[in-house]
């Protein structure tokens, strides 16, 4: 345990010895202040400030800065007025609370009355912009935060460009594991080489309170991408899946040879990250701050989950597709005239034509009705849906390995495959130590070591494993253009944020879609 957590998780141990002291001198109950919450409630009233100061106190984060707040409040209450004193109680309350209670005898002065004193704009506008800033951690942590689409890939049911709200109740929020960052900011500072904006000299154990619901099929959800453990130190590739980055790194560094790479794959990676951290340089990042994606939960922790001829099939039986479901055709048109028709006639903009191919041939992202209209309608000489076989023995499906069947895999034909859930017992028979060792190791923190034919868990001799938490799999609406479960494996629950609620803000940009706009339809829009 850092020095720093020993720290924090005392000042409730200070407020306690300290307070019946203070408010025995204030001329108030002195026990009120070893019963907590009561010792706060007091507090606020001696220092006459409001009682709803209190519910921000209740959230790790924003209750590290009323706490700084009400120490320098504490101090002026019994005259220390001064902005080094102020900046000693703020800053040491675990020196100043202790020599103001048990040293200094200085009669109590009672809290500043402001009313009296003319505050400077500065001090307005400081203390206002404080308080929005106290408010806003407390929403943006536990109840709602804005989240923006920035790639195709749940096309058509989001789209690049919608501003989304993402509602942290519906699961229970989570508290933050590293409180001391910076409000505002996800994990980089702005205008910086992606310096952090949070410190880890304090990280709290993984926690969800209490939320309306769990994740169901077909949800919506934003998550902390699981291969964000560790990220190459650049703008563009941040957001990426790192360990495919050293992987794809690797297989060049191998001559291009998926077969040659797996056969020394540390070798190679070892090189691989060489490479990068001479070019850009790697730093790691902790769960609450790996970067956030959002897809549609296809399967549920317990269950058996495969995709045959892009049908999911759960538990053996065929489910449902989410409306909006779309997939990668190649379409030849009779005449490059006709593009500007079809975009016209299916609403298609760049994010939907990604590419030109031989003549006049396009990759086109569709769903089965509008691939339908433009056969039926005879609008194009030749539509047919993407082969995905060119996948499979590339290492890219997870668990990215050619090992037993994992080489058939690829985005159309892929599985079957278990989700863990919690307590669940598996067998570690050698398919499933390559099937979940990243779970093991990763996402709850074992040492899974093969030795001779023997699996060894923590150094200590294993023939089966049992999970520690839930597993989900999600996977995007445009199927054929997602990075999503099939390439990095299962969403560990502590790595679900909540789930997208609605669309308040939609626009086009001229470089993505090849025109600009605000989407007029899509404001206030729920997600389906």
């Amino acid at each position: 345990m850092s020095l720093t957590l020993i720290l924090l998780l005392s000042l409730p141990l200070v407020h306690m010895a300290v307070l019946p002291r203070l408010f025995s001198r204030a001329g108030l109950t002195a026990w009120h202040g070893v019963v907590p919450g009561l010792n706060y409630w007091t507090l606020l009233g001696m220092l006459k400030r409001p009682k709803h100061w209190l519910v921000p106190m209740l959230f790790p984060g924003p209750n590290l800065l009323m706490a700084a707040i009400l120490h320098v409040e504490i101090g002026i209450a019994f005259g220390k007025r001064s902005t080094a004193q102020q900046w000693f109680f703020g800053a040491l309350p675990w020196v100043a609370l202790p020599w103001q209670g048990f040293k200094d005898e200085g009669a109590f002065a009672g809290p500043r009355d402001w009313s009296k004193v003319k505050k400077g704009v500065m001090r307005e506008w400081g203390e206002a912009i404080l308080w929005a800033t106290v408010v806003a951690s407390v929403i943006r942590g536990y109840v709602f935060e804005a989240f923006t689409i920035p790639t195709p890939s749940m096309e058509d049911s989001m789209l690049v460009g919608d501003y989304l709200v993402v509602s942290k109740l519906s699961y229970g929020p989570k508290v933050p594991e590293t409180p001391l960052s910076l409000p505002f900011v996800h994990n980089a500072i702005p205008a910086t080489r992606l310096n952090s904006s949070y410190l880890e000299w304090v990280k709290i154990p993984y926690l969800r309170l209490p939320g309306f619901g769990d994740v169901e099929r077909n949800d919506a959800v934003v998550f902390n991408f699981p291969n964000g453990d560790s990220i190459v130190v650049d703008a563009y590739l941040a957001g990426h899946d790192y360990h495919a980055l050293i992987r794809n790194k690797g297989i060049e560094l191998a001559g291009q040879d998926p077969v040659a790479y797996e056969a020394d794959r540390g070798r190679f990676n070892d090189m691989a990250r060489s490479a990068w951290i001479e070019d850009l340089g790697i730093k790691p990042r902790p769960v609450d701050k790996k970067e956030h994606y959002v897809k549609r939960c296809v399967g549920l922790p317990g269950e058996d989950l495969a995709i045959v001829d892009r049908k999911l099939i759960i538990d053996g039986e065929e489910v449902a597709s989410p409306p909006g479901l779309q997939f990668q055709y190649l379409v030849r048109l009779k005449s490059e005239s006709d593009l500007r028709a079809i975009r016209n006639r299916l609403g298609l903009t760049d994010v939907d034509i990604q590419g030109k191919g031989a003549g006049s041939t396009y990759l086109m992202a569709l769903r089965e009705d509008e691939a339908a209209v433009l056969e039926s309608q005879d609008l194009v000489e030749e539509i047919t849906l993407q082969d995905a076989s060119y996948q499979r023995g590339t290492l890219s499906m997870y668990p990215n390995t050619n090992k037993f069947d994992f080489s058939t895999w690829d985005i159309d034909n892929y599985g079957p495959i278990h989700l863990p859930a919690a307590g669940e017992t598996i067998e570690l028979t050698p398919r499933n130590v390559v099937l979940y060792k990243r779970v093991i190791t990763a996402y709850e923190g074992h040492e899974l070591v093969e030795r001779e034919g023997a699996v060894l868990i923590d150094g200590v001799p294993a023939d089966e494993y049992t999970f520690e938490q839930d597993y989900y799999w999600l996977m995007g609406d445009n199927r054929h253009s997602s990075a999503d479960s099939r390439f990095w494996g299962f969403v560990p629950e502590d790595h679900v944020v909540g789930r997208a609620s609605f669309t308040w803000f939609s626009k086009m940009n001229e470089k993505q879609h090849g025109e600009s706009g605000i989407r007029w339809g899509r404001m206030f829009k729920a997600v389906r």
